[in-house]
């Protein structure tokens, strides 16, 4: 895959996340319970945070080495995900939603740099791009539309 085939893969799966929330208003978007314990605010925050550490990570594995385990850091990925939730709720709507774009465009910029051959072979930089991007927006788009079809049944029935 081409670098470019890469970034319109990224930002197709990102538009489509922002399309699931996009016009809720601020009361449904700290609803609980969208996905999980989750509202559409924490899920956000929680792609925006896997964002976070694509960023953080991938200069390290491009240099060859590991990034540290999460079991390590955090006890493991839940309970990164659940601290990333903890933090999601101290902040606002708002903070959420710029942290997110502006984050999501740090990375974008980064990949731009990345020299082309990093990209045409599955490596473990690719693999970390795909997991904290474009495979992982889906899963938080799919219930965040999941949610719009039971409240819309609810108002129906």
């Amino acid at each position: 895959m081409k670098k470019q085939q890469l970034i319109d893969k990224i930002e197709h799966a990102w538009k489509d996340f922002k399309e699931s929330y996009v016009g809720l208003s601020a009361e449904v978007m700290i609803e609980p319970e969208i996905s999980g314990e989750w509202s559409v605010k924490e899920l956000v925050a929680h792609v925006s945070a896997w964002e976070g550490e694509a960023l953080k990570y991938l200069p390290l594995i491009l240099q060859g080495k590991r990034p540290p385990r999460y079991s390590v850091l955090y006890g493991g990925i839940d309970a990164f995900n659940a601290q990333t939730a903890a933090q999601a709720r101290q902040l606002s709507l708002d903070e959420i939603i710029q942290q997110a774009d502006e984050t999501h465009t740090r990375l974008l910029a980064y990949l731009q740099v990345v020299p082309e051959e990093e990209f045409e072979s599955e490596t473990r930089f690719r693999r970390r791009i795909r997991l904290d991007t474009y495979s992982h927006y889906p899963i938080h788009t799919q219930a965040i539309w999941d949610w719009h079809l039971t409240v819309n049944r609810k108002t129906f029935l």
